[in-house]
């Protein structure tokens, strides 16, 4: 089996994924996954693909991941890990789709518009 690659985005955090067959390793950016993501919650997002098909053992991970804070970087490895087992057996994509590993979170964070401090937020309102 040949590397296969996949990218998942998640707020401002981007995930290169490359899949190969092996013994399980996951490595994000040169790191081991738990020095990468101390929080075991976080261990557990990334791998949540990989458990629910019962594959942890068989494929090693690589990951480069950039931009945005932990929560979006775990999940944006998710959604690529999702897409690349995919890429491999097209038969696993009904069960990542049921648990909801294969949608793109739409969700980004709101510009700044100009005469306010925030999105949306206004200044105080002064009558005199």
């Amino acid at each position: 089996m040949e590397v296969v690659n996949a990218i998942g985005r998640r707020k401002a955090a981007v995930a290169r994924v490359y899949v190969s067959e092996g013994t399980g390793k996951i490595s994000i950016n040169k790191r081991d996954l738990d020095h990468y993501f101390p929080s075991s919650i976080l261990q557990y997002i990334v791998k949540q693909p990989l458990n629910k098909l019962n594959v942890a053992e068989q494929y090693d991970i690589r990951i480069n991941l950039i931009g945005g804070g932990f929560k979006g970087q775990s999940e944006a490895a998710r959604l690529a890990i999702a897409r690349a087992l995919v890429k491999i057996n097209p038969e696993d994509k009904p069960a990542l789709r049921a648990e909801g590993f294969v949608t793109r979170d739409p969700r980004v964070v709101e510009r700044k518009k100009p005469g306010r401090p925030k999105a949306r937020k206004r200044f105080q309102f002064s009558k005199r």
